[in-house]
This record gives C-alpha cells, sequence and structure tokens, in this order.
C-alpha cells in the first residue's frame, strides 16, 4: 500500500496506528490526516526519536498494512 492509500484510509488505519503508537492522540491523528511527514514529525515529538528512527517505524508499519498477514488482530472474514 502506498501513502496515497494509506492517506485515502486513514480512517480505517487509525485503530492501528493507536495500537502500534499509543502514546499519539487523537489531536495528533486529526493533524496527520495520512500524510508521512506530519506522521513522522509526530513520531519524532512524542517519542523522542529521530528523523531516521521515525522513518523506520514508517516503513514496518506501511508494510504491515500493505501485508494483512503480517500483522497481528487481522480483520477476521467469518
Amino acid at each position: 500500500m502506498n501513502w496515497d492509500q494509506i492517506e485515502g484510509k486513514w480512517k480505517q488505519l487509525k485503530g492501528s496506528v493507536r495500537q502500534k503508537w499509543a502514546k499519539l492522540t487523537d489531536d495528533d491523528l486529526e493533524l496527520i490526516a495520512g500524510n508521512r511527514d506530519a506522521f513522522a514529525g509526530r513520531l519524532q515529538e512524542r517519542y523522542g526519536i529521530a528523523k531516521d528512527e521515525a522513518e523506520r517505524q514508517l516503513a514496518e508499519w506501511q508494510k504491515s498494512v500493505s501485508d494483512p498477514g503480517a500483522t497481528t488482530g487481522a480483520r477476521s472474514s467469518s
């Protein structure tokens, strides 16, 4: 899934974001709105990490939402 798709599906993906980065507030999620740069900036701010670490975490998360089988708690198809 590319970042254009993430922006388009932001409302559905916010739960996954909250699960991985619990320090992000609802206001943070509204401000990010799927924007990668804003997302990286908020991660840096809330977690006190360097930009390259924030980018690494985002790339890892992006890969996990692109491959639903790679995430825990994936949607059930029952």
